[in-house]
């Protein structure tokens, strides 16, 4: 083989075929050094420390970053699913609450009537439900879901609470107008049970809003009625059965005819709070000979 002779101008170049050689030489001599003695090692440890050491730490405290925000996102789902059902919880507990409140008023609603049906065991009585009533917080006027069809009729005695509540004033085949004695202009023949002496009860809307009615013509020479006395129907009364629970006697003072007595009666019903009531369906017979 001739050798390679450079000729004046032209540039030296080197085959291939050498290249490749001194090339795998050389990568054959760093495999020796790398494998056989400890010359690259710490300069590749310090290379690591420098470089790849806090590329790693960030890549770490990255990821756990995430992590943490995605625990998070998980436990407000978690929490916003929570206070969803739980107020589900609480809507569906107070329509319960709501329902079984309800439920325990009408219950005692009922006992009181019951309590006041057995008093008056002697009238025939049909229970009917409040449906309306005049605008005002009084029940001075109200309607019954029960008529003509029901077997009642004008003038029938309605009691709910602690006694008298009014009479029928107007009706129809399935619904009833009731008056109440503590409507303007309602009077009622009453009778103070201790002494059997007999006044004339009568409603007035302003003194119904202390819970109480009027009294005159009271003959008690006497001074036989005192505070706390009950008064009752009496048996001279044309609309209204006898016996029947009105109040108790508040206050008494003389007139200026220094001949009858007038006075207050505080009522025995609350007229701010009605729902059901009861309807005697005996009538007062007027009829004399």
């Amino acid at each position: 083989m001739s050798p390679i002779v450079k000729s004046k101008g032209e540039r030296f170049t080197l085959p291939g075929k050498y290249l490749l050689l001194i090339l795998t030489c050389i990568c054959i001599l760093l495999m020796v050094l790398t494998y056989g003695t400890t010359v690259f090692d710490v300069p590749t440890s310090t290379v690591a420390g420098k470089i790849l050491v806090p590329f790693e730490r960030g890549i770490s405290r990255a990821g756990e970053w995430l992590r943490n925000r995605r625990d998070e996102l998980n436990s407000v789902q978690s929490l916003l699913e929570e206070n969803e059902r739980l107020k589900e919880q609480i809507a569906r507990l107070t329509e319960e609450n709501t329902i079984l409140t309800q439920e325990r008023y009408e219950l005692i609603d009922m006992q009181n009537l019951l309590e006041l049906s057995e008093t008056y065991y002697s009238y025939n009585k049909v229970g009917a439900r409040i449906i309306a009533k005049d605008p005002g917080n009084w029940y001075d006027s109200f309607i019954i879901d029960k008529g003509t069809d029901d077997g009642l009729a004008l003038d029938m005695n309605v009691i709910a609470g602690g006694g008298l509540i009014g009479r029928i004033t107007k009706i129809g085949p399935n619904w009833a107008r009731v008056t109440s004695i503590i409507s303007d202009g309602m009077n009622v023949s009453g009778q103070v049970v201790s002494s059997d002496l007999t006044l004339i009860v009568s409603g007035d809307l302003e003194m119904a809003d202390k819970g109480l009615l009027s009294f005159s013509q009271l003959t008690d020479p006497d001074g036989a009625v005192i505070k706390g006395d009950k008064v009752v129907t009496s048996n001279i009364s044309d609309k209204y059965l006898p016996g029947l629970l009105i109040g108790y006697i508040d206050t008494v003072t003389n007139d200026a005819n220094n001949l009858t007595k007038s006075g207050t009666i505080t009522c025995a019903t609350d007229f701010d709070y009605l729902e059901t009531v009861l309807v005697i369906t005996d009538m007062k017979n007027n009829d004399y000979e």
